[in-house]
This record gives C-alpha cells, structure tokens and sequence, in this order.
C-alpha cells in the first residue's frame, strides 16, 4: 500500500508511521525533512514551496513503486508540504515498513534521495536581505 500527499498543512509524522505499521512489519524507517534555520551561512526567514501537482504525485508514486520492486517494502507514505514554512517546520516525511530494518533504512534512503532528483517541487528562500527560487530537490 502506497499513500502520498501533497499538502498545504502542517505534516504529521504519526500519521504516517501508522498507516506504514503493521504486525509483519519489523522494521518501520521514517525520514523527517525539516526547514532549518540558515543556509551557507544566512539566516532563512522562510521557505515558500511550489509543486506541480499531478507530476509531484505521479514521480512520487513512481519512485514508491521502484521502492517495492527492490526491497520487501509493505508500505510507503511520502508527505511533502507546500506553501510558506518557517524554521522547524516539516517540509517532507517518507516512511516505509519491510520485514527487517536493513531493508527499510535502504528503501526510505533510496526514497528520499530520489525524490529530490526527480520530483518537481521547487522553493523559495528568503533571507533577512533577500530571495532566491532554488530546487528544492537538485
């Protein structure tokens, strides 16, 4: 089972470790992105993040599926934010459930890391004397 979210709201982590959990699951990995408070050396008021929507989802989904088709994962969530967030907050939560925790350290690892390469959400930083559009996921 796969479920992946695109949200305007604040993420919740539990909520995603409870739809990954299972009896037959020994091992549940979650990756919690949060926004941090500076970026080389400048202090970061605020991220403001965009999506396209149906690609975001379809990547997403994508990359769940190759998740599966390599390790014995039972269940995935990706929840990743849009809109403006500021420091500390949640921007992205990948959680997956397997068998055994090798697996699911590997799977949610892989997820991540390909999210950010391949799905198509962008941010916007702003600093106490600027912006910049950035990748969110170069």
């Amino acid at each position: 089972m796969i479920d992946i979210q695109l949200l305007d709201t604040p993420l919740q982590a539990q909520q995603c470790i409870d739809f990954v959990s299972s009896k037959s699951a020994g091992g549940v990995d979650v990756f919690i992105g949060t926004v941090r408070n500076n970026t080389r050396g400048k202090a970061v008021v605020r991220l403001e993040f965009e999506a396209y929507e149906p690609m975001a989802v379809s990547e997403m989904r994508k990359i769940a599926e190759q998740v599966k088709e390599r390790w014995p994962a039972e269940k995935i969530a990706f929840h990743h934010r849009t809109g403006i967030l500021y420091p500390g907050e949640i921007a992205v939560i990948i959680a997956v459930s397997t068998p055994h925790r090798k697996a699911s350290f590997e799977a949610c690892q892989y997820a991540i890391d390909t999210l950010k390469e391949t799905v198509p959400i962008w941010k916007k930083e702003i600093f106490e004397d600027g912006e910049v559009w950035v990748a969110a996921h170069p």
